[in-house]
């Protein structure tokens, strides 16, 4: 097929106006062609054409990863796909069955705070969580079954809501595979997993399935023994746009973490860089979903809606701080949730002509209810309770209407103006009266996109646009700190942001596609993560502003290129003694990857990751080292359906620190507490063998 013979590039000179429908088209075709071209097309190049947003992106920092791309970098977590995300950094502090450390946009996301994601149209992120506002814990996702990611940075689109003003990726789960999948991973440190995938025809649709069977000990002193069961169903028909699917997926998994440890316990060889100073910190958690999703087609229209239904659950014990409250007792806690949830959501929308001008009106309606029984923190040693700090039962409700308008105004300008209303209710039944107690808060939010072009290949766009994040329930009803009885200040309910960009989109040269993004936002309010807690509190507005520049390079058809680079420059907005530098706010990152495949039976791929260093306190005294990690994979077809690939993680073997803190803590033997850095190592080199056969 030539390349201006593409259903593609044919749609996209017919219809550009239509940016969401057409987007979805390009996708189905390009699906197409993966399904029907895969032995004459390289993954090279049916990538390259299905993350080239030209005529359809509303900004230029939103994108598509297509499922060729995932599949060809190595991945140490499965919470590193969102290092797709360009900009996007994954890391991990304690045990890697809770979830990751992300950063993206001089944010410190925390577990998730600000960066709204879904699976298969189920949120992930989760409200009034145990261990950190907006948790989002992906070791359920199964990579290998991901058709795309597509994600948005910056708060300027109605439809999503709470979490998103960093940005927001969705997962989107295949609905048929080319074949089915067999694959066995072994790897240094008892690492082991199965996976078995398929999809096949019953009755007028198509069943996918999924099993992975995992465990992993890790490079620890103390063995993580981080063991997991994970599955996923998902009975469809139809196409994305235009059919149904069904999806359950259950996921369990246990472990025991090494802790963040502080520099002087190295130092001194009290604990091994890869040591453990309480043996028994870890975790089990659970995850049950069920979800419905439903497109239709019609003429001048698409309809949208999905339902889900999530049951969760978290036991996690922690001790960041060691004997502040005295040994051999020491400072254990454990932070645990119990939690029902459900949502709906639905879309419309309508194609038509103003006044001779190409139109889509669009508007939606999201809902969301929480139930958590309980929610707590607990005292413990040796994962055995001592006593409750706070025990709480929450309900937390919510709903979000956006509308939206696209026109068109010439040929080379059109302009998306939406509007989003969003409205919270909590009730809070603690342990502690003096902390039960409801509350409620609404928001509207306003967002604007022009985008301008394309000349030759070539597309500029302003947006504008106000977003917010939830907090905590809790901190919205608290009257008294749970510990010491002293009195608290409650916080809003809902923070705003607001941010703006300006960005670029075009094809430098030919197969070189490139984006670049000048943005800014504002927060009413940061959250802050808070050591000897394990939690986060709400603190001071802030400004944020930088640079992106991503690009995709595929000079042949074997071989492509990306690199994406960022800087930012993060300030709290008001003037206090301590400073104004937020702690953990990176200032640069940069990932720099080379794929190749079709060179006769071997692929492969080598990626560069780079973190830049972060003020650990407010006045920038004390700052975490930066880091830099290789991530190497060699691959060998030894028939179309037999491959046998080598992962190699932290090629160079780089002694680096995933995570840095700075705070106080108490060592066994020490008669006051000391303000140190505090560390997780970043795992040493180690190599995994992945057999795969497709049948």
């Amino acid at each position: 097929m030539a390349k201006g013979e593409e259903p593609g590039n044919r749609l996209f000179l017919s219809i550009v106006v239509r940016r969401k429908l057409l987007c979805s088209y390009l996708l189905l075709a390009f699906g197409a062609v993966q399904a029907h071209e895969s032995t004459e097309l390289s993954a090279v190049e049916v990538r390259a054409r299905a993350e080239n947003m030209e005529g359809i992106a509303a900004s230029g920092s939103e994108g598509i990863v297509s499922s060729q791309r995932l599949a060809a970098v190595p991945m140490l977590r499965p919470g590193e796909a969102l290092e797709m995300v360009p900009g996007l950094i994954v890391t991990q502090h304690a045990g890697d069955g809770k979830a990751n450390q992300y950063f993206l946009r001089g944010f410190n996301l925390d577990h998730g705070t600000d960066f709204a994601t879904y699976v298969g149209g189920v949120p992930v992120n989760m409200p009034t969580h145990a261990h950190g506002q907006g948790y989002t814990d992906l070791n359920f996702l199964i990579p290998e079954l991901v058709e795309r990611i597509a994600y948005r940075k910056g708060p300027y689109f109605p439809e999503e809501g709470d979490f998103s003003s960093a940005g927001a990726a969705h997962f989107d789960y295949f609905r048929t595979m080319d074949s089915n999948l067999a694959q066995m991973t072994l790897g240094q440190n008892g690492y082991a997993r199965t996976l078995l995938a398929g999809s096949p025809a019953v009755g007028d649709g198509h069943l996918l399935y999924g099993l992975e069977l995992f465990h992993n000990d890790g490079p620890w002193q103390i063995d993580e023994h981080y063991k997991k069961l994970n599955g996923l169903l998902r009975y469809s028909r139809g196409e994305r746009n235009n059919g149904w699917s069904l999806t359950g997926m259950a996921y369990q998994g246990k472990w025991t973490s090494t802790d963040q440890l502080a520099q002087r316990a190295i130092d001194s060889g009290l604990a091994d860089r890869y040591g453990n100073l309480d043996a028994s910190t870890g975790g089990k958690t659970y995850r049950y979903s069920l979800s419905g999703e439903w497109a239709k087609r019609w003429d001048g229209a698409q309809s949208r809606a999905n339902v889900w239904l999530l049951e969760s659950g978290l036991d996690l014990w922690s001790n960041f701080t060691y004997c502040t409250h005295g040994c051999p007792d020491g400072d254990q806690f454990k932070q645990a949730e119990r939690r029902v949830a459900g949502g709906f959501n639905a879309s419309h929308e309508i194609y038509s002509k103003w006044g001779g001008l190409d139109v889509v009106n669009a508007f939606g309606l999201q809902t969301r209810v929480d139930r958590l029984r309980p929610v707590g923190l607990y005292s413990t040693k040796d994962r055995e309770t001592l006593a409750t700090v706070r025990e709480d039962r929450v309900t937390q409700r919510s709903v979000g209407l956006w509308g939206q308008n696209e026109l068109r105004w010439t040929d080379w300008f059109r302009s998306i103006q939406g509007l989003r209303a969003d409205a919270y209710d909590f009730a809070v039944d603690s342990s502690l009266s003096a902390n039960s107690g409801q509350a409620s808060d609404h928001m509207v939010t306003p967002k604007l996109s022009l985008i301008f072009g394309p000349w030759r290949s070539t597309e500029l766009y302003f947006n504008y646009g106000h977003g917010f994040h939830s907090n905590d329930a809790r901190g919205a009803t608290i009257s008294v700190d749970p510990a010491s009885g002293d009195p608290l200040a409650r916080v809003k309910p809902l923070v705003r942001t607001r941010g703006m960009e300006i960005g670029l989109r075009t094809e430098i040269a030919k197969k070189w596609q490139s984006t670049a993004a000048l943005w800014q936002l504002e927060t009413a309010s940061e959250l802050l993560f808070v050591g000897d807690a394990g939690t986060t509190e709400a603190s001071r507005p802030s400004r944020r502003y930088g640079v992106e520049w991503s690009n995709l390079y595929t000079p042949t058809d074997w071989l492509a290129f990306d690199v994406d680079l960022n800087w930012s420059q993060v300030r709290f907005r008001d003037s206090a003694p301590e400073g104004d530098h937020i702690p953990g706010a990176v200032t640069t990152t940069a990932n720099v990857g080379m794929t190749v495949d079709h060179i006769g039976p071997w692929f492969g791929a080598v990626r560069w990751r780079y973190f830049g260093p972060r003020p650990l306190v407010e006045d920038n005294s004390v700052r975490s080292k930066a880091s830099s990690l290789t991530n190497l994979r060699i691959g060998y077809r030894h028939t179309p359906k037999l491959s046998l690939a080598l992962d190699v993680y932290n090629l160079f073997d780089s002694k680096m620190n995933d995570i840095e803190y700075w705070y106080e803590s108490r060592l066994p033997g020490e008669g006051a507490n000391v303000a140190d850095r505090h560390l997780h190592p970043t795992e040493p080199r180690s190599l995994r063998l992945t057999l795969t056969y497709r049948y």
